[in-house]
């Protein structure tokens, strides 16, 4: 199995355990932290170390999807049957919603000194999971954004309103533009955060975008729910 290939996998396994407990609060939040992780003062993505990672979560029979074996062209089965390009790794530098009137610079998020995962430090702009596949490369690439922030709304205010068949456009730093559209939305309560849906392993390029929803709490000053749009890679532009 090529390289890359393990390389996705374990990315999406390391997703997992970020992601274990479903705590994602993008806005203004201030949520429970689990364990010794701690919490930024406003909003902030609590996630457990990735050496906490669940390896059944991994595991054959979890409900995680497998990865399907790569054909010699480089292509990919979609959730249709038909063939995708993996475009291979890049960075991403621009993220465009037309739907819904967003267009964004994207800044890398990793890991801070604790464990729990870096989150945007203001509203605008988005940012992607940079341990993780790039959007366009086989997997689950994962991009986050604020809601709102400071009482004005962020770059993922209205990602609630996108439907299946919006489309969104993803530049790369190679030249390639990705075009993805959207399969689906979802929102759930934190304490029920679909973690395998959205950061186990796939067999296409695909993304998921992340933003908070629902009610806010004021007690505890994070909203209650999540919202999670799906995308699948419908076609790109060649790198430049």
């Amino acid at each position: 199995m090529p390289r890359r290939r393990n390389d996705n996998r374990a990315a999406a396994v390391t997703l997992l355990s970020l992601f274990s407990f479903g705590l994602l609060s993008f806005g203004l939040a201030s949520p429970v932290v689990p364990q010794s992780a701690a919490a930024d003062s406003r909003s902030a993505v609590v996630a457990p170390t990735p050496t906490a990672a669940n390896p059944r979560l991994a595991a054959a029979g979890s409900g995680v999807p497998t990865t399907a074996p790569a054909s010699a062209s480089g292509t990919a089965s979609s959730a249709e049957g038909g063939r995708v390009r993996d475009l291979g790794r890049s960075e991403p530098s621009r993220l465009q919603i037309p739907a819904i009137g967003v267009d964004s610079g994207l800044i890398g998020l990793g890991l801070k000194r604790d464990g729990s995962m870096q989150v945007p430090t203001d509203g605008f702009p988005a940012g992607w999971y940079r341990h993780g596949p790039t959007p366009g490369e086989l997997g689950p690439a994962v991009v986050a954004g604020h809601v709102d922030w400071a009482g004005a709304p962020g770059v993922f205010f209205r990602l609630r309103s996108v439907v299946p068949g919006d489309l969104v456009r993803i530049t790369r730093r190679d030249g390639a533009v990705a075009v993805f559209s959207v399969t689906r939305t979802s929102r759930t309560a934190k304490s029920s955060f679909p973690t395998a849906a959205v950061y186990g392993d796939v067999n296409r390029p695909a993304l998921r975008l992340i933003t908070c929803g629902g009610s806010f709490d004021r007690t505890a000053r994070s909203y209650r729910d999540n919202i999670v749009v799906f995308a699948d890679l419908v076609s790109s532009t060649p790198p430049t």
